[in-house]
């Protein structure tokens, strides 16, 4: 990656600071169509002249670098001038802001006065070393973040909040210092972007957006590969591609539902399932836990010949995202048994692929899994076990599944569809004043809302389990 002189700066055309890049957009209409297309180069050419910031924690690692790595160059292409800065922190900071977004997640415990003013010193030093950039609408990526409009924003600026987490408003009830604390720093924005609308906490002051996450079907994650580049990448690790691949792949994170992935393809081994589990990924530079998770899940599968764990951290983003689409496209099936689930880019990632995914119904995974349909929802490691077994054994129905997961993520979850969202977003904001200005009440969904009721009886039953 290139070494930026201004701090923290990930992206900027203005800069020549251009890591990452996108083919030309025509190459995205086989994807979305020429229709999708021409409407999204007609929305840029109505911002013409605008100017925007993308804040966030980190540059490598998680779903909001997956998607900030292609979307910033992608809406450049369109003429609209994206930057990206990361808020450097330090172990104690980021220490304080999972437990943040455990918190807000549904974690017991609380925000201790001595979490707030480790924040709040360091949003208020963070600010210093940002004051720098111009922008006239800044998206500001999670809790990490969040405190910065206080210190930065301008009277003619937009700042929008972008939460990706798998909020509990349940637990927010029951943790009044803790919304408090959230309310006290948004303050400052202009309007919060949801995933979903289950996400959507009733106390929220200001306007919501509904806008789902997306992938860059042509990234290197994604794009088609070689049979040539996806055994390299087998070899490499020792991996026989003659036994059925199973795999998980994601951060090395609690509430990803690892040992439940473990636990499950035991037993489909113990059944005379012949397979063999990959537990690929990374850990993000903003997420403390992740080497303890990661060391955990070594400890666990200690010996065991059919249980691959690989680290990918250390590999340049480019070889990283290569290697995850060949685990991915080897792999027959697919697990996500997450605890919680902001959305779950992997999943998407799995469907795009035509792969089956065997997940758990919570968070985002419910905006993509239809069961039996799309992939399956499961409660339980035995449920787990039992349709991967069914998997292997009927490779028609599998492809099938595949198929159908397939056309739907290409019906709702591409990059150019949803950055089409967040250019209408912007152009409301941006050019709706008067009587039609958007109230604090207000909420604009740009995807079909999905009832609640499964999503929270089956938390309760998981909670049971656990």
């Amino acid at each position: 990656m290139i070494t930026s002189p201004v701090e923290g700066l990930v992206y900027s055309e203005d800069e020549g600071i251009r890591p990452f890049n996108v083919p030309p957009i025509s190459e995205y209409i086989p994807f979305v169509s020429e229709y999708r297309i021409e409407e999204l180069q007609d929305l840029a050419r109505r911002l013409t002249g605008l100017r925007m910031l993308e804040l966030s924690s980190t540059s490598y690692g998680g779903g909001v670098a997956e998607m900030l790595s292609s979307s910033i160059p992608f809406l450049n292409q369109l003429g609209i001038k994206d930057e990206w800065r990361v808020m450097r922190g330090t172990k104690e900071f980021f220490e304080v802001t999972k437990e943040i977004h455990n918190l807000l997640q549904g974690k017991g415990g609380r925000l201790t006065p001595e979490m707030k003013e480790i924040y709040f010193s360091h949003v208020r030093d963070s600010a210093e070393s940002l004051a720098d950039a111009r922008a006239d609408v800044v998206i500001v990526h999670d809790p990490q973040p969040l405190g910065l409009a206080s210190y930065l924003r301008s009277q003619k600026q937009k700042w929008l909040w972008r939460c990706h987490i798998d909020i509990d408003e349940d637990s927010l009830k029951e943790k009044p210092d803790l919304w408090d604390f959230i309310n006290f720093w948004s303050r400052n924005y202009d309007a919060a972007i949801f995933s979903a609308a289950y996400y959507i906490v009733a106390c929220c002051p200001l306007p919501i957006f509904i806008i789902p996450p997306f992938i860059d079907p042509l990234s290197e994650k994604n794009r088609e590969l070689l049979s040539s580049e996806i055994d390299e990448v087998l070899d490499k690790y020792g991996i026989d591609k003659n036994i059925p691949i199973v795999s998980q792949i994601g951060r090395f994170d609690p509430w990803k539902g690892i040992g439940r992935t473990i636990h499950a393809f035991r037993k489909a081994r113990s059944k005379g399932c012949d397979c063999q589990l990959i537990i690929a990924g990374n850990s993000a530079s903003d997420d403390p836990e992740g080497q303890k998770t990661l060391s955990l899940v070594q400890e666990m599968t200690k010996g065991e010949e059919y249980i691959h764990v690989l680290d990918l951290s250390s590999l340049p983003w480019k070889v990283n995202a290569r290697e995850i689409n060949a685990i991915q496209r080897a792999s027959r099936v697919i697990f996500q048994p997450s605890l919680k689930e902001g959305f779950g880019l992997t999943v998407t990632e799995a469907m795009f692929k035509g792969k089956p995914v065997i997940a758990s119904s919570v968070g985002g995974i419910l905006l993509q899994l239809r069961d039996e349909e799309t992939g399956f929802c499961v409660e339980s490691t035995s449920d787990m076990a039992e349709k991967l077994i069914y998997l292997l054994e009927n490779p028609g129905f599998a492809s099938e599944m595949g198929k159908r997961g397939m056309v739907y993520v290409l019906e709702h979850f591409l990059m150019p569809t949803r950055i089409g969202d967040y250019l209408k977003m912007i152009d409301m904001l941006l050019n709706i004043s008067g009587d039609n200005k958007l109230h604090s009440s207000s909420i604009v969904s740009f995807h079909p809302w999905y009832k609640l009721s499964k999503r929270r009886s089956y938390e309760k039953r998981l909670q049971r389990l656990l």
